[in-house]
């Protein structure tokens, strides 16, 4: 099983997610491993998905570019004067593709988030060919920033495979009790399923 990992947003708990899927796939028997193949700001991210595989394959191959400036990698290049080479993102991606059955890339913020002036990571989403999971923080707001994000992975003829609601917050309101129902009615993708950040069991939708 091979995804592409993208959020409605920065800091909806892709990382989280990642790391779920990866644990129960390989718990599952298959040999999934993880990339985030930009980081910007600390790597903590990368970490997380290289202990999440068991250490089976270098950390750099888990997040092959790594910004040091919390920004978008497109604003973290500028102010670092350097420039992310997607050859080496592609190469890496390829090899480690090869050597193992699954595999869940997750992307850096949201989908729309420029990595080069002219390439954003739906560009790179794009190249790679994987099924699409959309991960939307349950808020108020998240109806509309996930019909935006799936309509717009649809437009482009890619494969959405599906919605993960995250419960970022432990309180509850009319938003999020009431978010899964109404998407389930608008979208036209699957909500795959809930989950609370920090348990480590997922609440079962309609995978």
């Amino acid at each position: 099983m091979n995804y592409f990992v993208t959020g409605t947003d920065t800091d909806v708990g892709k990382t989280f997610v990642s790391n779920l899927l990866i644990r129960g796939l390989r718990a599952a028997g298959l040999d999934t491993v993880g990339m985030k193949p930009i980081c910007c700001g600390g790597r903590e991210d990368a970490e997380l998905l290289h202990a999440a595989c068991d250490f089976s394959i270098p950390l750099n191959d888990v997040n092959p570019i790594w910004l040091r400036t919390p920004a978008a990698p497109y604003t973290a290049c500028v102010i670092e004067n350097r420039l992310i080479d997607l050859d080496a993102i592609r190469e890496t991606f390829a090899r480690v593709r090869r050597e193992h059955r699954s595999l869940i890339i997750e992307g850096a913020g949201g989908w729309l988030v420029p990595i080069t002036r002219e390439f954003f990571v739906s560009d790179l989403a794009a190249e790679m060919k994987l099924p699409i999971v959309v991960v939307a923080n349950n808020k108020l707001g998240a109806i509309n920033h996930t019909l935006l994000t799936v309509r717009d992975i649809q437009a482009r003829g890619l494969n959405c495979a599906g919605v993960i609601l995250n419960n970022v917050e432990p309180d509850s309101d009319i938003a999020t009790t009431t978010n899964r129902s109404v998407l389930e009615t608008l979208l036209e993708v699957p909500i795959l399923f809930e989950v609370q950040r920090n348990q480590s069991e997922l609440r079962m939708g309609v995978a």
